[in-house]
């Protein structure tokens, strides 16, 4: 095969036919039919213009934290971005790459005396990954402290982007559209003291552990805030905690939650939400729309 054979050139670790289930916080999903881990930019641009010469998909992923992949797989590439994982700090901003953890950003702030991200403590992604959903908790969300980013084109080409032309909004970005891979992010912080930092950090963690299923796989909350609503309350009106398809649960801690209990497939997953979204649409007349976004083949 051209695309082995060309990792094999170029030293780039690549798996075949790897279990998605090993790469995502819900432990659901298919095979992919390479596995790519890039170690650096040099390698990620290769692999991406590669891909497009041979006509190969790709789908980039970060921590696998807000997917579900289908029971059928992805078909192509999965390029792995946890090796391009540099940080650094200047003045009161940090730069992050893309496969940086979430919970390492805030740690190195806090280790820098750097305030004004603590609200993401606990949110289980990428910098990319949180970058390409405007990830937010708590009333904080990413596009309040992104100044710029990196990505790359389809054609391997660089581009730096202002926060201002990201077109950030609820749980979206222009890397939705564009299709760019997002190599880093630069956040501008505010000087602090490292005690409050740490204290605030700590008390958000504390109430994701109380309230959130965080003992069960699962890709955080299922739908999006309805206007006006929030999805978990509609769905606990509805009498829905507990309710399960095969082994997806609706949790009985938050009923935002989908929840991988007993070794669910996707396809049970996808049962469940859809018969949460019949009843809620039913009973309230609200349309529930999926945060969690679907990868790959039934």
């Amino acid at each position: 095969m051209p695309f082995l054979t060309f990792c094999k050139e170029q030293n780039i670790n690549l798996k075949q036919n790897e279990p998605m289930k090993n790469h995502t916080s819900f432990k659901i999903g298919g095979e992919c039919d390479y596995f790519v881990m890039p170690e650096n930019l040099q390698q990620l641009k290769a692999v991406v213009v590669k891909a497009k010469e041979l006509g190969i998909p790709i789908f980039v992923l970060g921590k696998g934290s807000n997917i579900l992949v289908l029971d059928g797989g992805i078909k192509g590439i999965v390029i792995s971005m946890a090796g391009i994982n540099d940080i650094d700090v200047n003045g009161d901003e940090i730069t992050a790459g893309a496969g940086v953890s979430v919970a390492n950003l805030c740690v190195f702030a806090l280790q820098n005396c750097l305030s004004g991200i603590e609200f993401a403590y606990g949110i289980p992604g990428s910098v990319g990954g949180g970058l390409y959903m405007n990830a937010g908790a708590y009333g904080g969300q990413f596009s309040d402290r992104v100044i710029r980013a990196e990505y790359i084109t389809s054609d391997g080409e660089l581009v730096a982007v202002e926060a201002k032309d990201m077109a950030l909004g609820y749980r979206t970005s222009i890397f939705k559209q564009n299709g760019g891979i997002i190599l880093s992010a630069t956040f501008k912080l505010n000087k602090g003291e490292s005690d409050k930092i740490k204290a605030a950090m700590d008390d958000y963690m504390d109430r994701r552990k109380s309230k959130q299923p965080l003992e069960f796989p699962s890709a955080g909350s299922t739908f999006k805030r309805p206007e006006g609503y929030f999805a978990g309350a509609l769905i606990e009106q509805n009498n829905l905690k507990g309710v399960s398809v095969g082994g997806a649960m609706v949790s009985e801690k938050h009923a935002g939650f989908v929840i991988n209990y007993d070794n669910a497939t996707a396809k049970d997953v996808k049962g469940l939400m859809a018969k949460i979204q019949k009843i809620v649409k039913e009973n309230n007349g609200v349309d529930l729309e999926p945060e969690i976004i679907f990868v790959g083949k039934e």
